[in-house]
């Protein structure tokens, strides 16, 4: 990105001055120069475009990790207001809705595992479907999958995946309200039909890690971490009934639009009022979407603690928290002085309430929300916590993952799958995949520096760094 058209607001922090007679809300990237300038361009654009929409409250903002995406880019935030006319974005939810991840941590050390570590690859890579168009052995009915819909993980408890134990701490108690089957097409469903329990492909994974630093030793006691513990990321969402959610009201917010005399700048961005019949049926699905995400994370789980226990009799895999962030939520704010209920998208960034937040468990409230930083399968992943100040900062948001440096397709030009697969053993890092193609694609140096993403989320104000994990296994579709 050139930085030669923004001013720099604070060390972290730049704005898009305003030109003469140009009508937007204000825009926000957080980064160090140096991150800002890997990223394309064509993020500034969107977030620009982002600031043009009707109802925006406050200020377009792009997290440290920002890079470019459909519409939104990811890493993009924004919140509208429902009663001043905002919008419903699909393009500022993803088609990957509530793409998330799911922590757990175990009662396991580094030094007790390692000898196992091969034969807990090769279980686990068995155990978890994982793949494009990789089906599991649930197969729902449009019925049974409507009860998904309403229920969440909730559902997928109740059928035995999981305690009540793991509800506590996943982000909505495993349930987002106002979920509407009706508004999800018969083709989304049929998607889904075996999809529930399954990882999927492209950047989603199940990697067991090791607590390699921590950062704040108050925190990392609240969250139950320690030096040398394993850890299990599992990073997925809605699958293909999610993605074709998106695709499908992209086409109908974009004719609602037009139908309303909606000006939006790009297509990309195609939008419905919130309280607009299309906009209302796009939330219902999306929320869903949601709710089938928390239930495949939740069936997710449990296939984990299964491979686990087959290899290490003794393991004990608990919930530290299940977000998302490829969402729309409705959040109550601070607004110029006073609380405000307002819609907050956020595409690739995760939710990041503060201390004492009524929705936090009890266990974590003196530390804030867990926030957890996916970083590519060579280099490693962060949990911070939310700060006191970051509703001020970010509507609660920060950054998600490492993001891309380069397109999939240049990653391919740069690397072999096989290869990079064999340099990561060496490294003492094992990855089990059924696509060497998929496996070129995420190379760890085809993403930013997940250090400076987490330093500058940080120094930002919008989470503080808690542990960093190291990956030792990485299962990938």
């Amino acid at each position: 990105m050139d930085l030669g058209a923004l001013k720099q607001v604070e060390e972290f922090s730049w704005t898009l001055p305003l030109t003469a007679g140009e009508e937007r809300a204000p825009v926000l990237l957080y980064g160090t120069r140096e991150l800002l300038e890997t990223m394309d361009n064509k993020v500034l654009e969107q977030i620009t475009n982002v600031a043009r929409l009707p109802g925006l409250v406050g200020t377009a903002m792009t997290m440290p990790d920002a890079h470019w995406g459909y519409g939104f880019p990811i890493g993009g935030v924004a919140a509208f207001d429902a009663e001043a006319g905002g919008i419903i974005s699909a393009g500022g939810v993803g088609f990957d809705i509530s793409c998330g991840i799911r922590c757990l941590r175990t009662n396991l050390d580094l030094d007790a595992v390692t000898p196992k570590l091969e034969r807990l690859a090769d279980n686990l890579y068995r155990t978890i479907p994982a793949g494009v168009g990789e089906e599991g052995h649930l197969k729902l009915s449009p019925s049974e999958l409507d009860v998904v819909l309403k229920n969440g993980a909730r559902w997928a408890v109740k059928q035995g995946f999981g305690t009540n134990e793991d509800l506590e701490y996943v982000e909505e108690h495993g349930c987002v309200p106002g979920s509407d089957p009706a508004c999800v097409s018969d083709l989304a469903k049929k998607r889904q039909r075996g999809e529930m329990g399954t990882l999927g492909s492209g950047n989603h994974y199940l990697e067991v890690q090791v607590v390699e630093r921590i950062f704040d030793e108050a925190a990392a006691r609240d969250y139950g971490l320690r030096l040398g513990q394993i850890v299990v990321s599992i990073h997925c969402g809605s699958r293909g009934l999610g993605h074709q959610v998106g695709t499908d009201y992209l086409v109908t917010l974009a004719k609602a639009a037009i139908r309303l005399g909606i000006r939006i700048p790009d297509r990309e961005l195609a939008c419905a009022p919130i309280k607009s019949s299309e906009g209302q049926q796009y939330i219902g699905a999306m929320n869903a979407a949601i709710n089938c995400a928390l239930a495949n994370r939740q069936i997710l789980a449990h296939l984990t603690r299964d491979a686990f226990s087959w290899v290490i009799p003794e393991a004990q895999l608990e919930t530290l928290f299940d977000v998302s962030h490829n969402t729309c939520k409705v959040e109550e704010h601070p607004v110029n002085g006073r609380r405000k209920t307002v819609y907050v998208h956020r595409k690739g960034a995760t939710r990041a309430f503060g201390p004492n937040h009524p929705s936090l468990p009890p266990r974590y409230r003196d530390a804030g929300q867990p926030v957890i930083i996916g970083g590519s399968m060579g280099t490693g992943s962060y949990i911070l916590a939310g700060n006191p100040e970051s509703e001020n900062h970010a509507f609660a948001s920060a950054s998600h993952g490492a993001g891309r440096a380069m397109s999939r397709s240049q990653a391919l030009k740069k690397w072999r799958g096989r290869e990079l697969i064999d340099e990561l053993k060496r490294q003492g890092i094992l990855i089990r995949t059924r696509s060497l193609r998929g496996a070129a694609e995420e190379a760890p140096g085809a993403y930013k520096d997940v250090d400076r993403v987490a330093e500058a989320t940080e120094k930002a104000g919008l989470a503080r760094r808690v542990a960093f994990l190291r990956p030792k296994a990485c299962i990938k579709g």
